[in-house]
């Protein structure tokens, strides 16, 4: 092996503009042979990333796409911080801590000093997290009466993709409640039906991801609670908060979801949502320390000291959760409030204009859930167009507006959804409504021919969303 000089190695190739802008296919994939001057590299990596869509244009996205000077800086200054290694980094640990108990405070745990809960790298991790949970505290229950713990179940409505993962992974009966007819969220009568001894819990989620609505929470509680009370059946709830717990506390405190109702055993959050911490952060949080079972926690002491870890992931930023800290100095209850309170008004005013807009039902219209909107074709035979291609049309001008099919049994129903964000403005809305004009009149000018295309539920794969 040949030794370089200090002169050589920090020479810029001579063919490192070549090497980093040809596009030649055959070499797409392959690993360098050279290094190559950091600056070249980042303005070619810079370059591709020009196309990219504009993240303030992406309506689909419940994630964060506008953040602070202050929090891009704090991020910066954390690249550097694992935050699984508490004992290199006992602030950031503290930090962590201190989010889960002002969550705790926030959601009205009985023990909000001392309550458990942890980071994770999102809300999907968390609601994993939350599932085990209800699964070991179950197998305890069927254990200590001496019956079968081989077929536990678990009773959802529409949800989102990882309690599926969920329970496909961790080997539990899914009891998805279908949507039917008009009724697209869960109800306390179907949960009923379909309870049993083998039910580890109930997943109830404040923030359907298909409409946006928020499902009955209390009112599911209450129907748990009298079936435990006649039939001494003990089923516990879990609410799925990837994006209402961030919303409620704010904009409907009086609402009863969270930890007032002694059934409601855990929660999980995006940070990253309506949280409005950087892409990376989510939380689990249980109502008391019992609900968390011991068997989840492992003591590691490899890093340095001795410390408790209850996470899928293990290394993982710190940066994100540092910033959810500046996020909750920085906003308080007040900030988050006007925050999410104007991101609702823009929702409803979007309803509002879109539905004057005459082809469009509305099937949501901001009011008391997650901010923005959805819809459907009033006649979907008789029109001109589908939402797919609606949405395509509107995406060749920048705008990402999803247009996608229900959850069984309503995967006839096609529906497209905006979703309102901080950074979202209303001279931003206005240029939508306008782009949205512009292409109701294209589609006018120039109808779409169906026989060619598909029927709404057909003809296009927009799966990957």
């Amino acid at each position: 092996m040949a030794l370089h000089t200090t002169e050589e190695l920090t020479a810029a190739p001579t063919h490192a503009v070549e090497t980093c802008s040809h596009d030649a296919a055959a070499e797409t994939y392959l690993f360098p042979e050279r290094k190559q001057d950091a600056h070249q590299v980042y303005e070619c990596i810079h370059q591709q990333l020009v196309l990219d869509g504009n993240s303030q244009q992406n309506l689909a996205t419940f994630c964060t796409t506008w953040i602070e000077p202050e929090v891009e800086q704090l991020m910066a200054e954390c690249a550097d911080k694992n935050m699984i290694d508490k004992d290199e980094y006992p602030q950031t640990a503290a930090i962590e801590e201190r989010c889960v108990h002002m969550l705790a405070d926030l959601w009205n745990s009985p023990e909000a000093a001392t309550t458990i809960g942890c980071s994770t790298t999102g809300s999907s991790e968390a609601a994993m997290l939350g599932g085990l949970a209800l699964k070991l505290n179950w197998r305890k229950r069927r254990k200590a009466a001496g019956k079968s713990i081989d077929t536990p179940n678990l009773i959802m409505g529409p949800v989102q993709v990882c309690w599926h993962k969920f329970c496909r992974y961790f080997d539990v009966e899914i009891r998805e409640v279908p949507m039917e007819g008009d009724s697209l969220l869960l109800t306390a009568e179907e949960v009923l039906k379909r309870c049993d001894e083998n039910t580890i819990g109930v997943v109830v989620t404040l923030g359907v991801t298909f409409t946006l609505q928020f499902e009955p929470v209390h009112a599911i509680s209450l129907a748990l609670d009298k079936l435990e009370e006649e039939t001494g059946l003990h089923v516990p709830i879990h609410v799925d908060g990837a994006s209402g717990a961030f919303l409620a506390p704010f904009t409907q405190p009086d609402l009863l979801w969270d930890f007032r109702l002694p059934r409601v055993k855990s929660i999980n959050a995006s940070g990253h949502k309506f949280g409005l911490a950087p892409l990376g952060v989510g939380w689990a949080l249980w109502r008391e320390k019992q609900d968390l079972p011991e068997e989840l926690i492992f003591e590691v002491n490899y890093l340095g000291g001795n410390m408790p870890t209850f996470a899928l992931n293990f290394s993982r930023p710190g940066g994100e959760i540092i910033c959810q800290y500046y996020n909750f100095l920085r906003l308080g209850k007040e900030g988050y409030r006007e925050i999410q309170t104007e991101c609702a008004a823009l929702g409803r005013y979007l309803a509002e204009r879109i539905a004057e807009f005459g082809p469009f039902k509305i099937i949501y219209d901001g009011e008391g859930g997650i901010p923005g909107l959805c819809w459907e074709l009033k006649d979907p035979a008789g029109s001109n167009f589908t939402l797919y291609d609606y949405a395509d049309r509107l995406r060749e001008r920048g705008w990402l507006v999803p247009a996608y099919s229900q959850p069984p049994n309503r995967e006839d129903l096609v529906i497209q959804r905006i979703l309102i964000r901080h950074g979202f403005t209303r001279a931003m809305a206005d240029e939508l409504l306008a782009e949205m004009q512009s292409a109701l009149a294209h589609f006018e000018e120039s109808p779409i021919d169906m026989a060619l295309t598909g029927a709404e539920t057909g003809g296009h794969d927009h799966s990957g969303r």
